[in-house]
């Protein structure tokens, strides 16, 4: 695996961002996790407090001669609301921002061509607020959280929030997803 074969993405709720990208063809895992702060191994519990500067994030192993980088930007734009500074709905805090952490300078021009394509195409009705910025360490979050839609379909929170986010990908990019369960 090289790193053109990660993306990594912040976009509120990892709960939320996870089963969107799972069932892409092409994506092969995606691990949920912290990114962009400066505490070191970070805990739910410290993430959730917004004094570690971290968000939650995910990274995804993709192979990119099944589904493109561009691709999973498209998704991840249409996923989550790129315009609300450090909020997702009724998530609110610095560890809930939008953001695209990149791996290489490709992935950056990538990443900026998508924000200007969303604004330019009025995708929202306000401009993106992503910050595009350089990959720090990422910390992988606890088991539980790993898979959390997966294993917690009937949750609450998954329901009002997680399944909606999957049905509107499932509904919009049909062509991109796996044939088989997700």
């Amino acid at each position: 695996m090289t790193k053109n074969d990660i993306a990594i993405f912040a976009g509120g709720c990892f709960w939320c961002l996870e089963p969107v990208f799972s069932q892409l063809a092409g994506v092969k895992k995606v691990e949920s996790g912290y990114i962009g702060g400066y505490t070191e191994n970070p805990s739910y519990k410290q993430v959730c407090t917004g004094t570690t500067g971290h968000a939650e994030a995910i990274r995804i192993s993709f192979d990119a001669s099944v589904i493109s980088y561009g691709e999973l930007l498209e998704v991840f734009f249409t996923a989550h609301d790129p315009t609300t500074p450090n909020r997702q709905g009724n998530d609110i805090g610095t560890q809930y921002r939008s953001a695209v952490f990149f791996l290489d300078e490709a992935q950056q021009r990538s990443a900026e061509q998508m924000i200007a394509r969303v604004d330019g195409e009025r995708w929202w009705p306000a401009p993106v607020v992503t910050e595009v910025i350089s990959a720090p360490n990422f910390y992988p979050a606890e088991d539980y959280h790993q898979y959390y839609y997966a294993n917690n379909p009937n949750q609450p929170y998954c329901l009002a929030v997680a399944a909606p986010k999957v049905a509107k990908i499932r509904a919009k990019y049909s062509g991109l997803l796996k044939s088989g369960p997700a």
